[in-house]
């Protein structure tokens, strides 16, 4: 089984483990952020799943989506695989808000505020959401 590497573990918290992906929760105190992390070993690039992985990654993002959408009601879905910094794929699925630190602009590399209350009740949420069969 492949490993996650440790920069992906790193202000993260494991939810589930779905048939392709690993989901993991990022920790931030405002927007809901999941990360999923495909089971596959060496891949750094979309293309290099198989046909069936990549239907089966747009499918897993899409119910991600769909139930952060329902659960915390953003305004945007922002999906994002850039891998700048960790190569290992990844895709992040992030809530927006019109109001939220970034808004317009993208959320990389604006620091959320420290809030470990506000994060553990945020993981403790998205555990049963993404506890639900």
């Amino acid at each position: 089984m492949p490993q996650i590497v440790s920069p992906l573990l790193q202000g993260t918290r494991p939810l589930v483990e779905w048939e392709l992906c690993w989901l993991r929760m990022l920790e931030d105190p405002q927007l809901p952020w999941v990360l999923l992390i495909p089971k596959r070993d060496d891949l750094t690039e979309w293309y290099q799943l198989s046909p069936a992985d990549q239907a089966q990654l747009s499918l897993e993002m899409g119910q991600v989506a769909k139930l952060l959408s329902e659960e915390f009601g953003p305004d945007k879905i922002n999906l994002g695989a850039l891998g700048n910094l960790v190569p290992q794929l990844h895709v992040h699925v992030i809530g927006r808000y019109r109001d939220d630190r970034a808004w317009p602009g993208p959320i990389w590399g604006v620091e959320a505020p420290r809030d470990a209350k506000a994060v553990e009740t945020r993981y403790q949420q998205m555990k049963k959401l993404f506890a639900a069969p």
